[in-house]
């Protein structure tokens, strides 16, 4: 059973998640936080496996709350502002994933089981803006592991940063699945990253993405 913590400033939503969650057969709502203050109380407490963590809330954001989480539990940030600024810090805050409050349900359910798992999940619109954000700002920051990876592993980061799947890498670099996993895990290792998000920002700081553009 996956435990998730549902923490938004907004009843309505959080009865609408609690409810969604709550219908699968694997998951359950163990939790609800109104504040980002309440969501880390309850989740240092409750010990969750996903939390759905809005950014906008009182008392403390989203961003500060994934902050002071930490490793207690994976954060999947759904919010409903695809430009938002904080898109970037949540995910150097520790977030695993980010998705907009307009993704259908399923796919939502999708997302907990996926940042649970241990996996990092991006919403193509979010990994669009991302892209564009950084590739105007010079990025050039001197990333420890960066200089160590191969040539295939460089292009199967770029190809993350850009926000494609296992499955669309595989077809585009014309190599099996099972082998792009492999690069997957030695750039995790490498890069002394802890999952795919993490990898997008390496890409991003070292001005990689960029420089391919």
């Amino acid at each position: 059973m996956i435990r998730v913590l549902v923490a938004d400033d907004q009843a309505l939503l959080r009865g609408s998640f609690k409810v969604l969650v709550d219908s699968e057969p694997d998951l359950t709502v163990v939790g609800e936080a109104a504040t980002g203050a309440e969501a880390v109380a309850v989740a240092l407490e409750e010990r969750p496996d996903v939390v759905l963590m809005d950014v906008r809330m009182p008392e403390m954001d989203g961003i500060e709350a994934t902050r002071r989480i930490g490793d207690v539990a994976r954060v999947l940030i759904v919010t409903m502002f695809d430009l938002d600024a904080y898109v970037y810090d949540a995910l150097r805050a520790g977030a695993s994933g980010f998705l907009l409050k307009d993704t259908p349900p399923a796919d939502l359910v999708a997302a907990i089981r996926v940042v649970a798992a241990g996996e990092a999940l991006l919403a193509p619109r979010v990994t669009r803006r991302l892209i564009e954000e950084f590739t105007r700002t010079p990025a050039s920051l001197q990333v420890k592991g960066l200089h160590g990876i191969t040539e295939r592993e460089r292009e199967v980061l770029i190809l993350i940063a850009r926000g494609l799947s296992n499955n669309e890498i595989a077809a585009h670099l014309h190599l099996s699945l099972a082998t792009v996993k492999t690069h997957i895990g030695r750039l995790l290792a490498k890069l002394d990253a802890r999952d795919r998000a993490q990898l997008v920002i390496v890409a991003y700081e070292s001005g990689l993405v960029s420089a391919v553009r």
